[in-house]
């Protein structure tokens, strides 16, 4: 049974803005669920997400960047994954594991194997049922992000440190999640996040309706 629903993509794929459309479609068919992410998705994540998203004067080590990453998993799996799965509700959360493997492995060159071992420990070894990877070319997902930053600032998030990467790193991350999606096809379903809103939503109900019936 599918209960534990994870987005994952580069910057500007576009999935945030899809947790909350499939929430509120679940809603609408009497399903019991939660939208949440990571990092951020406790008070002591939202501290996290602070240090480790905020573009600031001072470099972010890798190791720290990591270790901030499954401080925030390991919170967020004891104060809201669990007690939600435990309580029959079903889990859509924006990043989980896959985005530490791409960021942290592929982009960082961390290695993977280690990040696995340490992504348990966080994680207690709870895994995705489904996983939907929001895959588009890394110069759209970053057009759409310089396009939000260009906003008004009471429209727009802040900028993040993954936004001032060069374009070398965020292909990197997203070879990295191509190359996770081939490795577990049963897990991941791949959309094409360069086509509209609308269309890629389409995509998703079709998938949550065959899947989570």
């Amino acid at each position: 049974m599918i209960r534990f629903i994870t987005f994952e993509g580069g910057d500007g794929s576009g999935k945030t803005t899809q947790v909350k459309a499939l929430e509120s479609h679940l809603i609408a068919r009497g399903k019991s669920c939660i939208a949440t992410r990571e990092p951020g998705g406790t008070s002591l994540g939202r501290l996290i997400r602070h240090a480790l998203l905020e573009v600031g004067n001072q470099p972010i080590t890798s190791p720290a960047e990591l270790f901030l990453y499954l401080a925030d998993r390991a919170q967020h799996l004891q104060e809201v994954i669990l007690p939600a799965l435990e309580q029959g509700k079903v889990v859509l959360c924006d990043r989980y594991t896959d985005s530490t493997l791409a960021y942290q492995g592929y982009g960082r060159g961390i290695d993977l194997g280690l990040l696995r071992t340490l992504n348990d420990i966080a994680s207690r070894g709870i895994r995705p049922d489904l996983t939907l990877l929001f895959d588009c070319p890394a110069e759209i997902g970053l057009s759409r992000t310089a396009q939000r930053q260009s906003q008004p600032a009471t429209l727009r998030g802040r900028v993040d440190r993954f936004e001032e990467e060069k374009i070398e790193f965020h292909e990197k991350v997203r070879n990295g999640f191509l190359e996770l999606a081939k490795a577990e096809p049963q897990r991941f379903r791949v959309i094409d996040a360069a086509r509209s809103a609308a269309d890629v939503r389409q995509e998703i109900m079709d998938i949550i309706n065959r899947e989570l019936p």
